[in-house]
């Protein structure tokens, strides 16, 4: 419920924001579910490339944080979204190896 002023109260926010996460998981669920196998592997290349799009965000959110507990989180931020880029493109490389032929 909108208040006169144009602000909408915490709780209204909250429900709103939630409302959007369920939204977006029921469409998630319900769009990878229907991904033939064959198309897993670029799925997951594409997923990793959302993933660096993430690493770019902790980035910025370090450049922007003072060094208290705001920074610890932005350096954590970006050590896990690198380890996560690295990791999701080292698992789509073996993958893409069991489809070459061997010498």
């Amino acid at each position: 419920m909108a208040v006169a002023g144009g602000a909408a109260p915490a709780v209204d926010r909250w429900f709103l924001l939630f409302y959007v996460f369920l939204l977006a998981v029921v469409a998630g669920v319900f769009l990878i579910s229907k991904v033939p196998p064959l198309l897993h592997t670029p799925l997951m290349s594409g997923s990793n490339a959302i993933s660096g799009i993430t690493l770019v965000g902790a980035i910025l959110a370090t450049a922007m944080a003072s060094w208290n507990l705001n920074g610890l989180l932005a350096f954590l931020g970006v050590t896990l979204a690198t380890m996560n880029v690295v990791g999701g493109y080292a698992v789509t490389d073996r993958m893409l190896q069991m489809f070459k032929k061997k010498k």
